[in-house]
């Protein structure tokens, strides 16, 4: 059976308590076990979750919004191997460009934030639209905001106001321009 945050921050919270108990006891020194036992509980009870309801995060970049995120749950997970967030939906987003103007709306059902990376992952039913009538359908997107570009290594369909296309390996800027389809197949109007 699979444990759950809860109580597996319960066991180390007793942990942690024990330990403080014996060191306040004053029994004299800890041996070398007790005193290793006790830095790996308190190691491991540096793993911070933050849960939050009804979620709104907004990034900024040099005081303008890049990235405006809505869902229904979010838990964040801190520890020294991982800084992410991962976000229940509906969730909801907003890309906007350097200047702050809103170039793009993402929907999914699930999110996932890597603020070391500094990415977002959408998950299931993924729809994006853009400002100037670009449309984007897949199971699965990546953004990067450093090099401000998203990715698929799935299935993914893009409509834009001249064509239709559909394929495998999709990258692109966030407004869905310049984009690149490695496994094409759909239907292109040419003038």
């Amino acid at each position: 059976m699979r444990e759950t945050v809860f109580s597996v921050l319960s066991k180390r919270m007793i942990l942690l308590l024990i330990a403080l108990v014996i060191l306040h006891s004053g029994c004299g020194e800890l041996s070398e076990y007790d005193t290793e036992s006790i830095r790996t509980a308190m190691h491991d009870s540096l793993l911070a979750t933050t849960e939050s309801w009804d979620v709104r995060m907004t990034l900024l970049e040099q005081g303008h919004r890049r990235i405006m995120i809505e869902g229904s749950y979010a838990i964040t997970y801190t520890d020294d191997d991982r800084d992410e967030t991962r976000i229940s939906g509906p969730v909801y987003v907003q890309i906007y460009d350097q200047e702050g103007e809103m170039e793009s709306e993402a929907w999914s059902k699930r999110a996932i934030y890597h603020a070391e990376e500094r990415e977002f992952e959408l998950f299931d039913s993924v729809r994006v639209e853009t400002v100037t009538d670009r449309q984007l359908f897949s199971d699965y997107l990546k953004w990067e905001e450093r090099t401000d570009r998203i990715s698929s290594d799935r299935f993914v369909t893009i409509i834009t106001p001249t064509d239709s296309l559909s394929g495998s390996g999709y990258t692109s800027k966030t407004d869905l321009t310049d984009y690149v389809i490695t496994d094409l197949s759909g239907r292109v109007l040419v003038d």
